[in-house]
């Protein structure tokens, strides 16, 4: 996993809950990495999961709801990094199904080891969109509030539904009405 997610994770961390939960998690989940995180740094991703799970503990807000929050506080370290990319787009249905097949493959320009999760287009119409999300990781709620910040971009709302193809999250379906 990228180093950018776990540094933009602590960073996260320390504006919400303070500099003593960061040392907390970090000291609770006897790293590899030691917490020690570059952004252009390749890490595993037991080492987020490991955050993940004590910061979790720590604060009582259950990791989905966590990895929610997160998104869409990456999503504005994406608008600040990369306006011209965000630009590109007119609609949020319309970014959010070139995924696979623009938006991964411009990501991967960036870090070419990226490891990231799959997006099968199963129907789009102008104001609907299913895909099915595939990861071994299960960080489909971090997906979800990415798409969440997606339409708050484009100032507009959505419902977004969503099916555990999978019980264990690895295979989730994405139903997403753009709200009128």
């Amino acid at each position: 996993m990228k180093g950018i997610v776990f540094t933009e994770l602590l960073e996260l961390v320390e504006e919400k809950f303070g500099l003593e939960m960061v040392d907390s998690i970090i000291n609770e989940s006897e790293l590899q990495s030691e917490g020690i995180y570059t952004s252009v740094g390749t890490y595993n991703f037991s080492e987020m999961l490991a955050l993940l799970t004590n910061l979790s503990k720590n604060t009582g807000i259950s990791i989905d709801d966590l990895l929610l929050v997160y998104a869409e506080h990456f999503f504005g370290v994406i608008e600040k990094s990369y306006p011209g990319f965000l630009a590109q787009y007119h609609d949020p249905i319309e970014m959010l199904s070139c995924i696979e097949n623009h938006i991964h493959v411009e990501v991967r320009k960036i870090y070419p080891d990226a490891e990231l999760p799959t997006f099968t287009i199963e129907e789009k119409t102008e104001s609907t969109l299913t895909m099915v999300y595939k990861s071994s990781r299960a960080m489909y709620s971090f997906g979800r509030g990415l798409m969440n910040k997606t339409f708050e971009h484009f100032n507009s709302t959505a419902t977004i539904v969503l099916e555990k193809l999978k019980e264990d999250g690895t295979e989730v379906r994405f139903s997403i009405t753009k709200n009128e």
